[in-house]
């Protein structure tokens, strides 16, 4: 795990159980420990092999970003399962408020005077999981008689059925755990512009509420309407 000054990052290494002709996703997750708005920026070696999303956002203080990274299906598996592609993830401190939409790439320029702390990824292959080789038992004093070759044969069968049942389980659970980890950071992201959104309308009601001294009963009329909007998005964040 990273441990930066503004973003935490797991995992260091973005690990793929490579299998050809499928696609594949792993999760990065991405915590600010700091009191501060922090934006991200997601570069790669090989932007035509992999979709990272969001490659771009912004992470609340004292709040958590998943980010996920999906690898194109492959036709050819590389030498020695060896992988060259590396990841490169920018962070800086914004502005409190900020959203993914005032990103811009100058946030990240260096040359021109911002504090971009950078964090280098680098890409494994793993081998996907195996199903379990069936275990003998050797023979004991007393056991009963060894099945014939038929029964064996049988056996063998059955319990490779059932391994490989197993193994296409397992791909199907780790395919549905990322889909989850996808609608989470949906969510995630629609909580987090709520979330803005109420800090602007405070932000409006407090300017308006330094007019109401002047301006009469039509800025007091605009403050209680406001009043009501921000409950209303309130109450649709706790829902959330």
């Amino acid at each position: 795990m990273s441990t930066a000054d503004l973003l935490s990052i797991e995992p260091l290494e973005l690990k793929f159980p490579f299998e050809l002709r499928k696609q594949i996703s792993c999760a990065l997750q991405l915590s600010n420990k700091t009191d501060n708005y922090v934006a991200f920026k997601v570069k790669t070696t090989n932007p035509k092999k992999y979709c990272v999303r969001p490659n771009t956002g912004v992470v609340l203080p004292r709040s958590t970003c998943d980010v996920i990274v999906t690898m194109q299906a492959q036709k050819e598996a590389p030498p020695d399962m060896q992988c060259r592609d590396k990841f490169l993830l920018q962070s800086v401190k914004v502005n409190d408020g900020a959203s993914a939409k005032d990103i811009t790439a100058e946030m990240f320029n260096k040359e021109a005077g911002h504090v971009v702390e950078e964090c280098k990824l680098r890409v494994v292959y793993v081998s996907p999981p195996q199903p379990p080789s069936p275990v003998r038992e050797g023979s004991e004093e007393g056991s009963p008689p060894r099945a014939s070759a038929s029964d064996n044969g049988h056996a063998n069968a059955a319990e490779f059925a059932a391994a490989a049942k197993q193994f296409s389980e397992g791909l199907e659970a780790q395919d549905k755990s990322f889909e989850a980890r996808a609608l989470i950071t949906k969510l995630t992201a629609e909580k987090n512009s709520a979330i803005q959104q109420n800090n602007k309308l405070r932000q409006e009601l407090e300017l308006l509420k330094r007019q109401s001294s002047k301006s009469g009963s039509g800025v007091s009329f605009m403050v209680v309407i406001l009043i009501g909007l921000i409950g209303i998005i309130m109450g649709y964040i706790m829902k959330k």
